[in-house]
């Protein structure tokens, strides 16, 4: 007769979730997570890589808020290996692969990361299944399971003219009912 173990309970997560790379000086970043894509990758620009006691390393700076090119973070890191990965868009390229500690809902384990320039899309990480595996069910219908940072450590949108006009226009249409039905 077997006996079998009883499995232990993963946390259930979002499509979105807040994370963070302490070992990069990251501790905050919104991350995509893509059961789809086998591995994960960072946002990395002006990647620069040298050679420290015979073993590869790399600097590179991240912006880890969307949308914000002005905040900057300087990392490094020990190169892992190079990989050829392939873009959702079919594009093929060879990417320096790193080792760090990622951190959701307080847990922390080391993923690996290739550095891409990810500029043009809309997350700066994207967590791939195998980051993901053993950690963590993902929920495609909700986000942000592990809670929202505080509203100040959030970047706060800017109203567009769009937006404002808007609201000035849905105004002006309730006082114009109320004096109507005011005047009947």
């Amino acid at each position: 007769m077997t006996r079998t173990l009883p499995r232990p309970v993963l946390p259930t997560l979002g499509w979105r979730e807040w994370a963070a790379l302490p070992e990069l000086g990251i501790p905050r970043i919104k991350a995509k997570l893509d059961t789809g894509a086998r591995s994960s990758s960072l946002h990395a620009f002006d990647l620069r890589t040298y050679d420290r006691d015979g073993k590869e390393y790399v600097r590179f700076k991240v912006h880890p808020a969307q949308r914000d090119t002005k905040a900057t973070i300087t990392a490094e890191a020990e190169i892992l290996e190079y990989r050829q990965v392939r873009s959702s868009s079919g594009h093929r390229s060879r990417r320096p692969v790193i080792l760090t500690a990622l951190e959701i809902f307080g847990e922390r384990w080391v993923i690996e990361l290739t550095l891409a320039n990810r500029d043009e899309m809309g997350f700066r990480l994207l967590l791939g299944r195998e980051a993901i595996r053993g950690h963590g069910l993902v929920d495609a219908g909700r986000s942000f399971l592990g809670g929202r940072p505080p509203q100040a450590q959030r970047k706060k949108k800017k109203r567009t003219k769009k937006t404002t006009k808007k609201k000035t226009r849905v105004k002006k249409k309730t006082r114009m009912r109320k004096r109507t039905d005011q005047e009947e």
